[in-house]
């Protein structure tokens, strides 16, 4: 028997959603932005128009559209559409839609479209049940994920889909987006008297921060606040228009958190980003990021501790006091944490910014590393060996070899002297390699003259020992 009011509960149900899950986009040309894959031409929307979908995998922000793209593709499709959510579906249910999809495909040859939302909180053995049938062909996997596939999903499964990244939607088509709702009489509010000023449609778009649910949201809320306060004082219709002007929207809106997963992609690109800049001095970008990664709740230690690596690392020795700058930092940031840590973190990377710049020593240990392990392994000279060893073996217990015995020349007494004390013809190496080479910011541009110096003098010194070796008589027995 059929139910007579099933439409009616259908269209109740429909009316009760929120605006957000009401607007969202029935086609293709419906979806805010995104044009990089769904514009003209483009793979996905090639893929689309051909009903020629392979498994994808849709990452990005949230509110950028990927569960509307998901349900957008099951409008279209000519295949069987599932739909479940990682987060509430279990493998059980995952191998009855697998076995229901091979019975499908093997009876009437129609195959089976799955898209599971937020895949990435399915365990990598999860994801294992899906590879098999995956590859074979009995579903095409559509996921959809806020993270990095790349890290939250399986391998082997990535490896078998084709991934696209959605985009933060641009603030104009946020606003295109939000005056659809305000006239669509169907889904939207074009059926009420509703105003609302330019001015409140510029902050949602700049405040959801390209979320385009987020803006919908608030939206909703501004309407329906304020339709509560227009409505007649019996009850009833509206007694006059809703205005929703600037002040209105920022009410409705709330101050987002920071987007920020201290594990996962966010944690990593803003370290990159507060590196890069401070690499680049720009301190107004290094502050940003720190105050970005600070307000998602990063650990100050970890952005004390990688602002001490960079003081060593692109400034070494052209600021011989950034090192230790960071270190103070790193040691306050222990001692007197949050909320006071920000401060001493934005005043060690605004020094570290325009601090002058050298990696000069990274580069020299890095060289210096791939001799080592590239099996370039030099002995260590005899004359600058452990004086309590001597080339023959170790020393009676007690007797100290001579330095003079190893032919060790010792620097503070030698009579040929430098900027920087003793110099000597003595050969540390035992081979002509230059690992560290100063260049000419800051302080380093005194350390290469140094080197330079040094050189000449050592030169001078080998040039007069091979003089005096040339001018002895050869030694007989």
């Amino acid at each position: 028997m059929s139910d007579l009011w099933a439409d009616g509960r259908a269209e109740a149900v429909r009316l009760a959603a929120p605006l957000a899950v009401r607007m969202r986009p029935r086609t293709i040309d419906e979806i805010a932005g995104q044009q990089h894959i769904l514009g003209p031409g483009k793979l996905l929307r090639r893929m689309l128009d051909a009903d020629a979908i392979t498994s994808i995998i849709l990452h990005g922000p949230p509110g950028t559209g990927k569960t509307s793209l998901a349900e957008v593709i099951a409008g279209v499709t000519r295949r069987h559409f599932e739909r479940e959510h990682a987060a509430s579906v279990g493998v059980k249910r995952i191998r009855e839609i697998i076995d229901e999809a091979a019975e499908r495909l093997r009876s009437s040859r129609r195959r089976t479209m799955l898209f599971l939302d937020e895949i990435h909180r399915f365990t990598k053995a999860q994801q294992d049940v899906l590879l098999h049938d995956v590859e074979r062909g009995v579903i095409t996997l559509i996921g959809a994920t806020t993270e990095n596939p790349l890290f939250a999903c399986n391998s082997a499964l990535v490896s078998r889909s084709t991934l696209f990244r959605l985009e933060a939607v641009s603030a104009d088509d946020v606003i295109a987006v939000l005056k659809r709702a305000v006239t669509d009489r169907e889904r939207g509010y074009g059926a009420l008297p509703l105003s609302v000023s330019d001015e409140a449609f510029r902050v949602w778009a700049i405040k959801c921060d390209g979320d385009v649910r987020r803006a919908l949201t608030a939206l909703e809320v501004a309407v329906l606040s304020g339709g509560s306060a227009a409505r007649n004082p019996s009850g009833g219709e509206l007694a006059e228009t809703i205005v929703i002007d600037r002040q209105t929207a920022e009410d409705s809106i709330q101050q987002k958190a920071a987007v920020y997963d201290i594990t996962g992609d966010q944690h990593y690109d803003a370290a990159s980003a507060l590196i890069k800049s401070l690499r680049g001095s720009d301190p107004d970008a290094a502050v940003y990021w720190i105050a970005y990664m600070l307000e998602g709740g990063e650990d100050p230690r970890f952005i004390a501790r990688r602002l001490a690596i960079l003081a060593s690392e692109d400034i070494g020795n052209a600021d011989p006091r950034a090192i230790m700058l960071a270190q103070a930092a790193w040691d306050l940031v222990e001692r007197i944490g949050m909320p006071e840590a920000r401060i001493t973190l934005a005043h060690l990377a605004t020094y570290l910014a325009l601090a002058p710049k050298s990696n000069a020593a990274y580069i020299a240990v890095e060289e210096a590393l791939h001799d080592v392990r590239e099996g370039r392994t030099q002995p260590v000279p005899i004359q600058i060996r452990d004086p309590n060893s001597s080339p023959d073996g170790i020393a009676h217990p007690g007797q100290r070899i001579a330095r003079k015995k190893l032919g060790y020349e010792y620097s503070h007494d030698s009579a040929v002297r430098s900027t920087i004390g003793g110099i000597t013809a003595q050969d540390y190496l035992g081979i002509n390699r230059s690992y560290y080479r100063p260049g000419d910011s800051g302080y380093e541009q005194t350390l290469q003259a140094r080197m330079v110096e040094l050189a000449a003098i050592r030169e001078q010194l080998r040039k007069a020992a091979r003089a005096g070796r040339d001018a002895d008589p050869p030694q007989t027995r």
